[in-house]
């Protein structure tokens, strides 16, 4: 059994090209408390399009084409990566009962449903654009109590691993509070 795990790790590391660099998305800290809530909200992973949910940094050009950002990557698919990075802006501003995704156990009040619209660099304005709609669904009725369009754009600067990531860094942590903001 070693002997056929060496092996298949030695081939992994064949595939050819360069590794791309791997970027990671933040959530923001000092933004203020939150309003204070007793109700426990739950965090839905974010649906998006099939494009947006890789974990490829993606750029759209002026004609509206997408592509994706040669020799970048986020650490986890986009979708996935908002999730974590909401549940923990919520917690950075300390005042909600409880916050957490499906499955922990928690009887939630409230269930967060979220759409990534874009998540990408916009070539022809040079800039980072990210667009979540947010839906707060009462869990008990499933109505929805509210919903809303969060949008951020970003000077982009250079269109660049390094220069894009930062830029869409800045603008999803943009739209992470005022989510957070909102829903508290």
């Amino acid at each position: 059994m070693p002997l056929v795990l060496a092996v298949s790790l030695g081939l992994a590391g064949c595939g050819g090209g360069a590794t791309p660099t791997t970027f990671d998305l933040s959530a923001p800290r000092d933004f203020g408390k939150l309003k204070g809530s007793r109700a426990a909200v739950v965090v839905n992973e974010p649906t998006t399009v099939q494009t947006l949910d890789s974990d490829r940094v993606i750029v759209k050009d002026s004609t509206g084409a997408l592509s994706f950002l040669g020799g970048a990557q986020w650490a986890d698919r986009v979708p996935k990566l908002v999730q974590i990075r909401l549940i923990q802006t919520f917690e950075n501003g300390s005042r909600i009962a409880s916050v957490s995704r499906p499955g922990e156990r928690i009887v939630p009040d409230y269930q967060l449903n979220t759409d990534i619209r874009a998540f990408n660099i916009d070539t022809a304005s040079g800039s980072a654009v990210v667009e979540i709609t947010a839906k707060l669904v009462a869990d008990k009725t499933g109505h929805i109590q509210r919903a809303r369009l969060f949008t951020a754009r970003v000077p982009a600067g250079a269109v660049d691993g390094p220069g894009a990531a930062q830029a869409l860094d800045q603008a999803l942590s943009q739209v992470l509070i005022q989510i957070a903001r909102w829903a508290a």
